[in-house]
């Protein structure tokens, strides 16, 4: 890899830098997205990851780009080789993420300037990601380290960027946060029921929860 790529970086997004959370969406068919995206768009939550264990998200996220992206920004999750990326890109994905970190998937995301947040737990293979030129690098599963690893890790690397995920609520949001993360990303918590048939308008009251929180948290870092 060459000195030119490790310093490449892309930026974050405008709608993860005005609310740090990411709505992490699992369904049994894409087609089932757009009014849970409606309900967490009304809540404020502007960071939403589509994840490739649903069916039909590479069909499906044209449409869904057209339809909310002037008010949120649509990612695609749990990509694992260059080709899978390159296809979400495509497809006009706004972000990247990744369950585990492979290289070749953070340079493609690179090589388009397209943010990418790859995912591993430990130091060498948060670095690893980071060092290829990650936008931030994912904790995953982030329950079993808790925010203190976020300072744990700046030790050595000061200027790496976390956004923990797996094992986060939406009371855990503040900690994360004051912590130094980037931002944090909920998908259970969060969801709840949405895909089961559960109430819509629940679900933006914890999408307003979770960004007020999120809010109060990032003005309470800044104050220090």
């Amino acid at each position: 890899m060459s000195q030119e790529r490790m310093t490449r970086r892309p930026g974050v997004g405008l709608a993860l830098r005005g609310n740090p959370v990411v709505a992490v969406l699992r369904a049994s068919h894409a087609s089932e997205y757009a009014p849970v995206i409606e309900a967490l768009a009304a809540g404020g939550v502007t960071s939403i990851e589509l994840t490739l264990s649903t069916e039909g998200v590479f069909a499906h996220l044209p449409a869904l780009v057209e339809l909310f992206g002037a008010r949120v920004d649509i990612g695609v999750g749990t990509i694992t080789t260059a080709e899978q990326a390159n296809e979400a890109m495509d497809a006009g994905a706004a972000f990247l993420v990744t369950p585990v970190t492979k290289l070749e998937v953070v340079e493609a995301a690179v090589d388009r300037d397209v943010p990418i947040f790859p995912g591993g737990l430990t130091p060498t293979e948060l670095w690893s990601g980071w060092n290829a030129g990650a936008t931030a690098v994912k904790v995953f599963p982030a329950g079993t380290v808790g925010p203190g690893y976020v300072g744990h890790l700046r030790g050595p690397f000061p200027d790496i960027e976390v956004i923990p995920s797996g094992g986060v609520s939406i009371e855990d949001a503040p900690a994360w946060i004051a912590a130094g993360a980037l931002a944090v990303s909920l998908g259970g918590p969060l969801l709840g029921d949405a895909f089961r048939g559960g109430d819509l308008t629940a679900l933006t009251g914890r999408a307003q929860r979770v960004t007020a929180l999120a809010a109060a948290a990032v003005a309470a870092r800044g104050a220090r």
